[in-house]
């Protein structure tokens, strides 16, 4: 009987017990137990579960065990998906886990707080940062605004070094190593970029420990628009940290000084934000859902540069952070790689939580 219960114990749907008596030798008394319904999410799954794997030790401390089953109040659920005629409804007990509801888009179970921040979000830049950035850019002469731009990028590059290293990619590490000594010394503190001309021809290639994380399987977790960092997931949210970490926390000064990372922050900000100034329109005007367009264009990029890492495809090696050609048109027809939009989602009737079958909407498939 002890096997039997066992057994039923590593079944997904819960199951009623019933035992006769457990005779052991050489003992008269007896000790009486409640039966329960024995589910893996029940209160009661523990002691019982101890009891089904341990009987020797039971054995050795108790003379005898009677197990009594109880009867619970049961009622008809509708069952999963269409039944043959004549099958009888599925009975389920008081302690059962009913979940009910609709599948939400894969990877987003914020989006309805991330929609909110991206509608705020878009009313700041309509009205204050996208004027500002597109006024620096005709103002600001291109070539020192280019060499904000080099000079900034270069400062990332020991960052894209050490997690070439990471990736165990010594070719390319040892290639922005020789990238950042020659902007470094030859292109005046990075300010221009000899090192893509000729004869070096050392192209600037984007990394960072995002990157690397996906590059090792670490999906992107929950998509995520906040304020000031605009689009991102729990992984490049987490990874993006870690980068702005490595200078103050391995050089310090002045990278920990507030009078550099101050002015630095702000150009950064509009350096970025002037160089995607048309793809932003192309994204929030020429789509009939600026939010899901903004979310399929980042996590499409984001997909495509880690799979740029392991070799799959070919691309840009500057990654996200170069703005691409061109999105337009940009009609998402799904929300992420492999995804499928919100409206084709049908409903699901309600199941039975088991622990084969997740009680969490979609499994995301981004990497």
């Amino acid at each position: 009987m002890l096997v039997t219960m066992s057994a039923m114990l590593l079944t997904a749907a819960p199951v009623h017990v019933t035992a006769a008596p457990i005779a052991l030798p050489g003992v008269g008394a007896s000790v009486a137990l409640p039966g329960a319904v024995v589910s893996p999410f029940a209160g009661d799954f523990q002691p019982v579960a101890a009891m089904a794997v341990s009987p020797l030790a039971l054995a050795a401390s108790l003379p005898a065990i009677e197990i009594f089953t109880q009867g619970l109040p049961t009622q008809d659920i509708p069952p999963v998906g269409p039944a043959p005629l004549g099958t009888p409804p599925v009975q389920r007990t008081s302690n059962d886990i009913i979940v009910t509801g609709r599948k939400e888009t894969a990877g987003d179970p914020l989006r309805a707080v991330n929609a909110e921040s991206f509608a705020v979000t878009q009313k700041v830049d309509d009205a204050v940062i996208g004027p500002v950035a597109r006024t620096y850019k005709k103002t600001v002469p291109s070539p020192i605004r280019r060499g904000i731009h080099n000079f900034l990028y270069n400062l990332r590059e020991p960052i894209v070094f050490l997690n070439f290293l990471l990736q165990f990619k010594p070719g390319k590490a040892a290639e922005t190593v020789g990238r950042f000594a020659i902007n470094t010394t030859i292109g005046v503190a990075g300010v221009l970029d000899m090192a893509k001309k000729k004869p070096f021809h050392l192209p600037r290639r984007s990394n960072g420990f995002a990157n690397t994380l996906g590059y090792y399987g670490v999906k992107n977790g929950p998509f995520l628009f906040l304020p000031l960092v605009g689009p991102t997931t729990i992984r490049d949210l987490l990874g993006g940290a870690i980068d702005r970490l490595i200078l103050p926390v391995a050089i310090g000064k002045p990278f920990t000084s507030t009078a550099y990372a101050i002015p630095a922050g702000i150009l950064g900000a509009l350096d970025h934000r002037s160089e995607f100034d048309q793809t932003l329109k192309d994204l929030h005007d020429n789509s009939p859902d600026p939010y899901a367009a903004t979310r399929s264009f980042y996590l499409n990029r984001r997909q495509a540069e880690i799979d740029h890492l392991h070799g799959r495809v070919e691309g840009d090696p500057a990654g996200m952070s170069g703005p691409p050609p061109s999105v337009v048109p940009f009609v998402p027809s799904d929300l992420e790689p492999g995804a499928r939009p919100v409206s084709e989602v049908p409903m699901e009737a309600p199941v039975v939580a088991t622990p084969e079958v997740d009680a969490k909407p979609a499994a995301e498939t981004g990497q």
